[in-house]
């Protein structure tokens, strides 16, 4: 048992936030965070890999940004907060899709008929597209360089000549149509 499991969240971050850069901090948060995260996002992702891919990259960027959080509520709602949205970054990234995708024609090889929630998985992935293709042509640019080439907001902003600042309004003005469209679509499909 660690020393830091006596400290509260609050207190935690506090110590990560310090100038002391504390890694015993950090480690406390992963210890206590990481398996319920874990189980939470494999009820959305079967792909354990994936799942931790998405937590290692959620943790290391904690790290990173220890000085900058804004936690305004709690540290349990934040890191929650963070694994749906990288999970629906996922999805719409098209990771997912992509995934079951594959699986279907798997099984459409190997003879086994379609169910009906490969076919909602079909009809997610067209959706996704059909949104894209929709997009104003800037925005669309800047989803498709963030999302499919996974470019930085720099590297977006200088190869499309705009600023950064107009970058991150692209993306979030993409996620704000997907994020509905996804999501009434999630609730139905059975594997969520």
């Amino acid at each position: 048992m660690s020393v830091y499991s006596i400290y509260s969240d609050k207190e935690l971050l506090l110590f990560l936030e310090s100038d002391r850069n504390d890694k015993h901090a950090y480690a406390e948060i992963y210890m206590r965070y990481m398996p319920a995260l874990q189980v939470h996002a494999l009820q959305k992702i079967k792909s354990k890999d994936d799942v931790n891919d998405i937590l290692h990259e959620l943790f290391i960027k904690l790290w990173d940004n220890r000085k900058f959080l804004e936690v305004t509520t709690s540290l349990s709602a934040y890191l929650y907060t963070a694994v749906k949205n990288r999970i629906l970054n996922y999805i719409i990234r098209g990771d997912f899709v992509k995934d079951y995708i594959s699986s279907i024609q798997d099984y459409i090889q190997r003879g086994v008929p379609i169910t009906e929630q490969q076919v909602m998985l079909n009809e997610l992935q067209s959706i996704i597209n059909k949104e894209v293709k929709a997009m104003p042509k800037q925005m669309r640019q800047v989803f498709e360089l963030s999302r499919f080439e996974e470019l930085s907001h720099k590297e977006i902003a200088l190869r499309l000549h705009i600023t950064e600042g107009t970058v991150k309004v692209h993306i979030n003005n993409a996620l704000k149509i997907l994020r509905p469209k996804i999501k009434s679509l999630i609730i139905v499909i059975p594997f969520f």
